[in-house]
Formats: C-alpha cells, sequence, structure tokens
C-alpha cells in the first residue's frame, strides 16, 4: 500500500450528522462493526487544513457521537493525503482581512484573540473529553495544529513514516492543547518545541508520544484491531476509566498549560517575528514563508524585523496602487 492511498473514505457508513451539514468533515456510524463512529476529515485538496469552523465542527461530530447509544468508540481519520496539515495558512496568514487571532488594528487586543482561540482549543479538547475513547488514525502528516489534534485524543495509532511535530514554534505559533510535556516529559518535549523538528510514528512510539505505530499496509488493522477491542467494553466501564487518568493529567496541570499557551501562541503571532512572518506571506505568498521557517534559517527578531515588515508593508502597498490603476 503506498502513501498516496491511505486516505480514509469519508462517507462509508451511516451519517450521525447529515453530510451537507458540515463543511470539513463528515461522521459516520462505521459500516463494518456499528459500535465505531469515525470523524473523517474530508479537504483532501488542502491536506485536511484547519478552517475557520473546523474546530466547532469537530466538537459537534464528537457530540453527534457521544449522543448515539450504539457507538462504543471514536475513530478520528483524515481523507486523501494526510490525516491534518494543520492550520490552512492561505486563510489564517495570507489574506488581509481582519481577524481576532490575526488582527491589523494595532494596538492589537490580546484578550479578543484568546477568546477566539481558547474557543478552538477547547473544540479540540471535546475529543479528550467526550464520554466515550477516540483513536488518531495518523498517515502522512500530524503537523502543527493538526498534531495538536491528534494529541487530543486518548490513543494515537500512526503510520511508522508518518511525521508529526509543531514547526510553528519557530515562529507565529504557539501549541495550545499543551499536551507534548505531558506525553513525553520535559526533555524531549523541549527537544521538539525548541527547534520544531518533526519525527516519524516510529520514534514517535519509540517515545512514548504515541500508542503505536504500523507500517502502511497494517495501518487499518492496527486501529480497527484496536477500535474492535474498545467497542466491546460497557460505555460506562470505558467513561469510568478514561475519566480517572484525564482527572490525574489535569491535576498536573494540563489545563493551566493550556491557558498559558493560548495567551503565548496569540503573543506569537502578534509581536514583530510573527508579523514579519504573516507580512512575509501576503507579499510572498505562504509556502515562501513556511520554506524561510523551516529552513533553519534564522528568523528575523526585533528591530530587524520591525524594518523586514515595513519594507513589505510597502511592496503589498505598491501592489494595491498598481490594483487600483
Amino acid at each position: 500500500m503506498s502513501d498516496n492511498n491511505l486516505g480514509a473514505d469519508p462517507f462509508s457508513g451511516a451519517p450521525l450528522i447529515p453530510h451537507e451539514d458540515l463543511e470539513n468533515l463528515t461522521v459516520v456510524q462505521d459500516a463494518r462493526n456499528p459500535r465505531i463512529a469515525r470523524i473523517t476529515f474530508n479537504r483532501p485538496a488542502k491536506l485536511n487544513a484547519i478552517t475557520f469552523t473546523t474546530p466547532g465542527e469537530i466538537r459537534r461530530a464528537v457530540e453527534a457521537a457521544n449522543n448515539h447509544d450504539e457507538v462504543h468508540v471514536i475513530v478520528l481519520q483524515g481523507a486523501g493525503q494526510a490525516f491534518c496539515a494543520g492550520y490552512d495558512i492561505g486563510l489564517f496568514a495570507e489574506r488581509r482581512e481582519d481577524h481576532p487571532c490575526k488582527q491589523e488594528s494595532e494596538p492589537w487586543d490580546p484578550m479578543v484573540d484568546y477568546r477566539t482561540m481558547r474557543g478552538y482549543t477547547d473544540d479540540f479538547m471535546s475529543l479528550w473529553r467526550s464520554h466515550k475513547p477516540t483513536i488518531a488514525r495518523v498517515h502522512r502528516y500530524a503537523i502543527a495544529g493538526g498534531s495538536d489534534i491528534a494529541l487530543c485524543c486518548d490513543q494515537v495509532v500512526m503510520q511508522d513514516t508518518a511525521r508529526i511535530g509543531y514547526m510553528p514554534v519557530r515562529v507565529w505559533g504557539c501549541p495550545t492543547t499543551a499536551h507534548w510535556t505531558y506525553r513525553l516529559g520535559p526533555e524531549r518535549a523541549k527537544r521538539l518545541l525548541l527547534t520544531g523538528d518533526l519525527i516519524d510514528g516510529k520514534r514517535a512510539e519509540d517515545w512514548g508520544l504515541v500508542s503505536e505505530s504500523a507500517p502502511a499496509e497494517r495501518l487499518d488493522e492496527a486501529v480497527d484491531a484496536l477500535a474492535d477491542r474498545i467497542s466491546g467494553v460497557p460505555i460506562g466501564m470505558l467513561m469510568m476509566q478514561k475519566t480517572i487518568v484525564n482527572e490525574a493529567m489535569e491535576r498536573m496541570g494540563l489545563m493551566a498549560s493550556q491557558t498559558m499557551s493560548t495567551v503565548f501562541d496569540g503573543i506569537t503571532r502578534h509581536n514583530p517575528e510573527g508579523m514579519w512572518f504573516r507580512r512575509h506571506a501576503q507579499a510572498s505568498r505562504f509556502k515562501s514563508a513556511v520554506e524561510w521557517r523551516d529552513s533553519g534559517k534564522p528568523i528575523p527578531e526585533g528591530d530587524e524585523a520591525r524594518a523586514a515588515i515595513a519594507e513589505l508593508e510597502a511592496q503589498l502597498s505598491l501592489g494595491d496602487d498598481d490594483k487600483a490603476k
């Protein structure tokens, strides 16, 4: 099985929410095992990148599965060539309209940003708070915001060559769900969060970030075996065991870490370095900005970033003038 045909079928099963009521994903009762619900990201042309409405749809899908008495476990997966490639930078960075998470007015309002991004984070965490266990089936990429989503699940089963990590820690991001330290411990969490490096499924399993990795040809077998095993346990028992573990993690500080991370995430998008990244994406398209971010080249910072922002804004202004002629 090649990497290119690992995408899940978003329509295989009975819909728990009508397909036409959702823009970014589907939620169905599995055709093979009705005790399994499957939530499938369905923006394959964009590698299932997150839009402004994706987080709320995740919450709605989780609630629909939780409200269906026959469903015992939820599998989260992606159609097409990736699980989820993070936030759609074309929407969140390249476009120039104002949004709470990319404010154009100055000074920016951190609590306006926090209110919106905390809502997104809480929507992702519906997977964590779900009464029924959640399993992320990860193929090819679970990167940036896509890793935030995957790590909110109770179990992650990953293609052994798939990649996971949070590249925007280099500029313009801080992982708001804050699971890295709690899954990896401080040193390995810092190893990834101070570099923005990605690791593959094999290393993610070795490090304890995910529960299992499998070669491409065995990914579905591994996910289905785990889902089937869980699905045979009474819902009440599943709820109690999951609640015990979640409560322990939250008492260790997970919720406080999320609050700080979500505030910091807003800062990363509006400080000089974040504004440089945004203007670079607007002036030269997001692929150029991402290539710079991930290349290892120094990111402009402080006064250097402010000077670069002024130059980029001048370019953008000239472009607007040319369009107006």
